[in-house]
């Protein structure tokens, strides 16, 4: 079994696997996700880069409010008043831009759940601002709602998230050699799931079920710490 490694970090359950943790990278996002009754106008935009857990807090607000999640590139061919009758989640809203039939159905699914008192919730990678929507309406709107931001993570929380992949593929590694990798791995989620993965390999080709650190030297030099793994 893996050494269990203890961080000042707060473990949140996962809809599907895994855990959350919260640290001050992410905090006030999750902070916000909790609040979601008390959202300004009924609707707030979850932003962060790739892979930084966009998704899965969307998970967890789906949880919590009972909201269905439909991908923004969805939109042109869905049920928009259904959807409109609960809280929803759409995510990777600037996907649509220049898709008239998507903005549309984007703007009157907005109209709709707001004006029945539903929350809702949208995801991208950077704030309204910057999306660019063809809709004027739309792009006003979404640039009136609240916005929560995942920043990419620190310390604590790329340890905790590279420990728990390692986890999941049953390998330990010491707390000298984690310390380690995260000052010298790229610092996103993508990179400590990359890492693991290498690692992965790495200790399967020498039999060994502990992480070392000539094999995170040769695995970040090799640049294997964003590659994926043969199998899931």
């Amino acid at each position: 079994m893996p050494r269990q490694l203890s961080f000042d970090l707060t473990r949140r359950p996962a809809l599907e696997r895994g855990d959350f943790f919260v640290s001050p990278a992410n905090a006030a996002a999750v902070a916000a996700i909790e609040g979601w009754a008390g959202w300004p106008s009924g609707k707030l935009v979850l932003t962060g880069p790739a892979a930084s857990g966009k998704t899965h807090l969307v998970h967890v607000w789906a949880a919590l409010a009972g909201a269905r999640i439909v991908p923004a590139a969805t939109l042109a061919k869905a049920d928009i008043p259904g959807l409109a009758a609960g809280p929803v989640a759409v995510e990777d809203v600037p996907h649509i831009a220049g898709d008239a039939a998507a903005e549309q159905a984007l703007f009157h699914l907005h109209n709709l759940a707001l004006a029945q008192g539903q929350p809702l919730l949208l995801t991208a990678r950077m704030p309204p601002r910057d999306w660019p929507l063809g809709l004027p309406d739309l792009a006003s709107r979404m640039q009136a709602a609240a916005t929560a931001a995942l920043h990419p993570p620190d310390d604590a929380l790329l340890s905790a998230v590279l420990v728990k992949h390692l986890a999941e593929r049953e390998l330990g590694i010491p707390p000298g050699v984690l310390s380690y990798a995260v000052q010298r791995m790229d610092r996103s989620f993508a990179a400590a799931a990359g890492l693991a993965a290498a690692l992965n390999r790495a200790a399967i080709a020498r039999r060994t079920s502990g992480v070392t650190r000539p094999m995170v030297r040769a695995a970040l030099e090799a640049g294997l710490d964003n590659a994926p793994d043969a199998a899931p």
